[in-house]
């Protein structure tokens, strides 16, 4: 397959403009986020916290969504979703002057800051299933998986130059003028989005009772068994294995390599899954797709421990970078996976499905790491959590054969016959 077929659409380079954009805005602000709470408090379970703030709406607002996604146009309702997120930028920058810890008490900006993160929740919810659901309006079927590839890379790419920016723009022009990058970002996002054209919408049940339309999704979902293995076994190790969320801790108290040194942890694991899967237009993974999958994030569990025992610099940039090599192999295949098994009119719905297996459990897994800090320390909670991801690769691997032998080549075969 030709690797660079995607990107010959203009309609998806200027996507991968748009969601270049936001991811960076996104993930520079909530390392952004972390750095202030963490200043402010002290305290690993505020990281936590803000992690817990995010997933709560984002979850319970997750199939309702996906429902309203698949019921609507994809463009506009991406315009909305960035214009909310910018709104919240704004709001972030305006309590991050510094002339405001003089006025304000420390608690007052704390909450203020989990209010607005508890909103961006809200737009989260959105967010994902709109981008999934207009990827597949803007390329053929044939070219899904490639697509899903870039896509991806796009969004490591960011991830990388987000946070290592953040790390150091805090040290060279500090948080308040950081969240004004952050919010220059958003808005550039919103006028990439305005050459993308308006899509038709492909789901025939316009209309269709929500509770009817949220049931056929998760009869979908639960009823796929490479989409349901593939979203319960990424869920369950990135809920234990969330060591970035404490990444303050280590880069001040542990490790003591300030905010720049916090930059680069941040982003090593970008780096290495910005690595993969650049090479792996080049070398596709749908072949035996379940075993590497199963690897993949065996290896990702191994690193989190190493990286959670370390004491070294070196070591722990080195942990962090090979666990984001292999948690990039396994972003590839899941997405793979939901862009090929997923029909037209259930995007949205899949993909917030997949937005509360996986992407919450980001938040969740912050949450049960600063919770779990809290209570057995951080390095003891690290270590659990890379355990536990080992535990769960290992009882997902006995317990489902079928998994094991997944192989995505016959799907990628039909949908070219189809086009």
């Amino acid at each position: 397959m030709d690797p660079y077929a995607a990107l010959r659409y203009k309609e998806f380079n200027i996507f991968l403009l748009v969601r270049f954009a936001m991811v960076f805005a996104w993930s520079m602000q909530f390392i952004v986020i972390e750095w202030q709470v963490y200043s402010l408090t002290k305290d690993p379970l505020s990281l936590g916290i803000i992690g817990l703030m995010e997933v709560v709406p984002a979850v319970s607002m997750a199939l309702f969504a996906g429902h309203i996604v698949d019921q609507k146009e994809k463009r506009n309702l991406l315009v909305v979703c960035i214009a909310g997120f910018s709104v919240i930028s704004f709001g972030l920058f305006v309590l991050s002057w510094p002339g405001l810890e003089d006025s304000w008490e420390s608690t007052t900006i704390l909450y203020s800051i989990y209010a607005l993160v508890f909103l961006g929740g809200f737009v989260r919810s959105f967010l994902g299933p709109t981008i999934f659901s207009l990827i597949a309006l803007i390329v053929p079927k044939k070219i899904y998986p490639n697509a899903a590839t870039w896509s991806s890379s796009t969004w490591q790419l960011a991830s990388v130059l987000g946070p290592a920016l953040a790390g150091f723009s805090i040290s060279w022009i500090g948080v308040h003028w950081s969240m004004c990058v952050i919010f220059g970002f958003s808005l550039m996002a919103l006028i990439f989005l305005f050459q993308i054209p308006k899509k038709p919408i492909m789901n025939p049940k316009i209309g269709e009772p929500v509770f009817q339309s949220l049931r056929d999704g998760l009869k979908f979902v639960f009823g796929n068994k490479a989409i349901f293995g593939a979203l319960t076994l990424d869920m369950i190790a990135v809920l234990f294995g969330g060591a970035v969320a404490l990444l303050p801790v280590y880069a001040q108290d542990i490790l003591h390599v300030g905010s720049e040194g916090f930059g680069v942890l941040r982003a090593a694991p970008a780096v290495g899954a910005s690595i993969t899967m650049l090479g792996s237009t080049k070398f596709p993974l749908h072949k035996n797709a379940g075993k590497k999958l199963l690897m993949a994030v065996f290896a990702f569990g191994i690193c989190i421990i190493v990286f959670g025992l370390s004491e070294l610099f070196w070591l722990s940039v080195i942990a962090l970078f090979v666990s984001g090599a292999v948690d990039g192999i396994s972003m590839i295949i899941r997405q793979t996976i939901l862009q090929i098994k997923t029909p037209d009119n259930m995007r949205g719905r899949v993909a917030s499905v997949n937005s509360m297996f996986v992407g919450s459990s980001n938040e969740l897994g912050a949450f049960e790491s600063g919770l779990t800090a809290k209570l057995m320390g951080t390095v003891t909670a690290v270590v659990f959590g890379g355990c536990m991801t080992l535990l769960t690769v290992s009882a997902t691997a006995i317990a489902s054969p079928t998994f094991r032998r997944l192989d995505l080549q016959k799907d990628i075969d039909e949908h070219e016959r189809e086009d």
